[in-house]
């Protein structure tokens, strides 16, 4: 094997294990997640809590026009319930223009 095959190996190992850029509105996110659960589960003192990862999701086509929207995950905690969150943003460069976000409950109710 040549030299020049074994550094181009090494340079795609390494930028596959590197971590993925964090989206410039990941701490938006966050900062809105807790308030959405707690309007959520309508209990202002109950114990929730964030999780610390903030997941980017494939985008959405808008629904009017040709633009799309950024989407990101966040999940949320209550007791022993989790819950997603999903927090969808206008692509305007540098801003965190919200447009829309949802909550559902990650359990099985049947």
């Amino acid at each position: 094997m040549s030299l020049k095959v074994i550094v181009l190996a090494g340079a795609v190992i390494a930028a596959a294990a590197a971590p993925a850029l964090a989206h410039p509105c990941d701490s938006d996110a966050r900062a809105r997640a807790e308030p959405l659960l707690a309007l959520h589960y309508g209990e202002p003192d109950v114990a929730a809590g964030i999780g610390d990862t903030v997941k980017q999701l494939p985008p959405l086509k808008a629904l009017k026009g040709n633009g799309k929207f950024d989407v990101l995950e966040v999940w949320g905690y209550v007791y022993k319930a989790e819950y997603r969150m999903r927090f969808i943003y206008a692509q305007i460069p540098g801003t965190c223009v919200l447009m829309g976000q949802e909550i559902i409950e990650a359990s099985d109710p049947y």
